[in-house]
């Protein structure tokens, strides 16, 4: 099973941008359809977005849509979310997940097996 360790979390203000970086190892990364979810304090985990095994097609909630990019870099075995213009309601333990296969039409936490530990992502007013 790959194992997926998050970085680069953080406290910022509204308005700027941060980058999280998930790296994977234990498993051949481009199996992997990847994606990022959070979990905000007393709310469900969320799906925020997914990218396919080559790279070339993504898929976001419509929370993110237009600030956040997801990216991969196969040759890293790493998976990328800048994330701009950050609101405060984007406050939350961000997920790296990993789902052996395709990239589902509608992804959602089902659909991922693999999960790394968080990193907290504080977005200050």
């Amino acid at each position: 099973q790959v194992r997926l360790v998050e970085s680069g979390g953080g406290l910022v203000q509204a308005g700027d941008s941060l980058r999280l970086s998930c790296a994977a190892s234990g498993g051949i990364f481009t199996t992997y359809t990847m994606g990022w979810f959070r979990q905000a304090p007393g709310k469900e985990r969320e799906f925020a977005t997914a990218i396919d095994r080559t790279g070339s097609s993504t898929y976001y909630a419509d929370s993110v849509k237009g600030r956040f990019t997801i990216s991969r870099d196969n040759a890293k075995n790493t998976v990328y979310l800048q994330m701009n213009s950050l609101k405060p309601e984007d406050t939350a333990v961000y997920y790296c997940a990993a789902r052996w296969g395709a990239l589902p039409t509608t992804p959602e936490r089902s659909n991922f097996g693999s999960w790394g530990q968080g990193t907290q992502v504080t977005v200050s007013s």
